[in-house]
């Protein structure tokens, strides 16, 4: 029985920061207190007046009703804002690639990110490669699936159909061939 094929399938995507994100948080007509804070490792953020709030998993909009609720103490009716501007993104929506990529490594999830954009990202596959025998892991429902995929066809005879959409969390593996 073959492997189900990845096939496309767009999904809507509201970017959660993650660990390692750099945010800008500005607190409307109160520069003293706005500032640019890395994301720490657990998860939370500390700004002047507002020490550890949970970042981690929550919208830019999310963050900034959170730090406005916090300041409120301090500030009569505070206007946050949060931009992003470092992205790598919460770890469980990173896509990781394993195996005979020329670098592997875990990538920040975008918004209509596809497998091109993944192997470019990558450095593309190396020359022990199978490529055409490399797979997706994707979670679906908390079921893992494998698909199938064909990088040998997209990279060395341009076969756009095998250029599939990837989606947070997936995880490419591209094993070695056996001459």
């Amino acid at each position: 029985m073959a492997a189900p094929v990845a096939t496309p399938m767009a999904a809507a995507h509201d970017y959660l920061i993650g660990p390692g994100d750099s945010v800008n948080v500005v607190v409307w007509r109160n520069p003293e207190v706005s500032s640019t804070i890395t994301v720490r490792p657990d998860g939370k953020i500390t700004t002047p007046l507002v020490e550890d709030v949970v970042a981690m998993g929550k919208t830019s909009t999310e963050l900034a009703r959170d730090i406005e609720k916090a300041l409120a103490k301090f500030i009569q009716q505070p206007v946050v804002t949060v931009i992003v501007t470092g992205f790598i993104g919460p770890y469980q929506e990173q896509i990781r690639v394993i195996g005979q990529a020329a670098r592997p490594q875990a990538l920040p999830y975008r918004e209509g990110m596809s497998l091109m954009d993944v192997l470019i990202a990558v450095g593309g596959i190396t020359e022990f490669a199978s490529g055409n025998k490399a797979n997706i892991i994707r979670s679906v429902d908390g079921k893992q699936q494998k698909l199938s995929v064909r990088l040998s066809d997209l990279i060395k005879d341009g076969d756009i159909s095998a250029n599939v959409p990837v989606r947070p969390g997936d995880v490419l593996v591209i094993p070695q061939s056996f001459f």
